[in-house]
């Protein structure tokens, strides 16, 4: 009988706690909603798991423990080096025609990063982050895991959980967050817009496009050059049409081995310690004000842009929530969104990508100056 007991006391039952508990339900919920929802099934389950194993007592499996996950994230996390991989799998399954048969599209991109410098200042002055958490905060209006990820690493690593948390989960919030917000500025007429076809796209511009970009990007903010330098690579690789072979290991088994090994060990840096504090509520919030003004600022931004263009040359204003780069859901969302409204008569998918895979690199970019200014 006392060696059950023993037995007892050194499991980790007996050492759950009343966070380790909340823990297993907000891993639950993350867990539920990628099923039944398919809200970023391939980001929200492995976080989801990653969280309930962080707080498995006894177990070592946290990100901040010594056992195989602290492995994992000391080696990929810390050294920086998954995200960016991530972005060359992304420069891989992305199409820039759309942005490049319009070019004026890559005004929307950058204007819908409005929202991470709005909730960065929010985050300084009104709840009293330093720069560096401020600026990790802010960079989840770019609804962007991988750069969010890859700042927090660099700049304020103790927030890496929350911060991942918000941006995926805004990110798979799209197509409830976006649509009120694109209602509520744009009018009927607005929304009737149909844009003309685009431009057609030289193979010569598409292959320099990323050469190009990710150049002159890298000399302008060289602390973007490990993102926008991976993505721009992984695009060249798509548009060459001399590597297939590379195309589909970066575009398949690679993104998919890099996307479990990151969602597992952000989920695993959750532990109930260190995420269930009212910090992380206010992170959260800041998450929300970041999003939702990059929505606005995309969409605002539309409008101005057309107060110059003449008729018949006018742009969709509501393709400028899709200038964050959520891709290509932000895109989808706008697309939906629109039908809807217009009974089927414009339907902008293509001109939203224009914008939407611009915010990829606005965001990028945001995190780069960042880093140029407080690292």
């Amino acid at each position: 009988m006392d060696a059950l007991i023993n037995l007892l006391s050194q499991s980790g039952f007996a050492h759950m706690l009343w966070g380790n508990w909340v823990m297993f339900a907000i891993a639950g919920i993350l867990i539920f909603l990628a099923i039944t929802k398919e809200y970023e099934p391939l980001l929200l389950i492995p976080i989801g798991f990653g969280i309930l194993v962080a707080n498995l007592p006894l177990a070592e499996m946290g990100s901040n423990d010594n056992g195989i996950i602290s492995l994992i994230y000391k080696a990929g996390i810390k050294t920086e080096l998954l995200p960016p991989i991530i972005f060359l799998g992304v420069g891989v399954l992305t199409d820039f025609r759309p942005l490049l048969g319009r070019p004026l599209t890559f005004l929307l991109g950058a204007a819908a990063q409005v929202g991470i410098f709005v909730a960065a200042i929010g985050a300084f002055y009104l709840f009293g982050f330093n720069l560096k958490e401020a600026a990790v905060i802010g960079i989840i209006g770019g609804a962007d895991g991988p750069t969010s990820i890859f700042l927090a690493s660099k700049l304020a690593p103790h927030l890496l959980g929350p911060v991942a948390l918000a941006a995926y989960s805004y990110m798979s919030l799209v197509p409830i967050i976006q649509p009120p917000i694109i209602r509520m500025l744009t009018t009927k007429k607005e929304r009737l817009i149909d844009m003309p076809q685009a431009r057609p796209v030289s193979k010569t511009a598409i292959l320099i496009f990323p050469i190009f970009t990710g150049v002159v990007a890298s000399l302008a903010i060289p602390s973007s050059a490990p993102l926008i330098g991976m993505l721009m690579f992984g695009n060249l690789i798509r548009e060459s049409g001399v590597t297939e072979r590379l195309k589909k290991t970066a575009g398949g088994p690679m993104i998919d081995i890099v996307t479990i090994f990151l969602g597992l060990t952000v989920g695993a840096t959750m532990d109930a310690g260190r995420f269930l504090t009212a910090q992380t509520l206010m992170i959260l919030a800041m998450g929300a004000v970041a999003f939702t003004v990059s929505t606005m600022g995309g969409v605002v931004f539309a409008k101005f842009i057309n107060l110059f263009l003449k008729k018949g040359r006018k742009i969709n204003p509501c393709i400028g929530a899709a200038g964050v780069s959520a891709v290509p859901m932000a895109a989808r969302v706008v697309q939906t969104f629109v039908s809807e409204e217009t009974d089927g008569r414009v339907n902008p998918l293509m001109a939203a990508m224009g914008p939407n895979v611009a915010g990829v690199i606005g965001s990028a970019v945001a995190a780069g100056v960042f880093l140029s200014l407080l690292f």
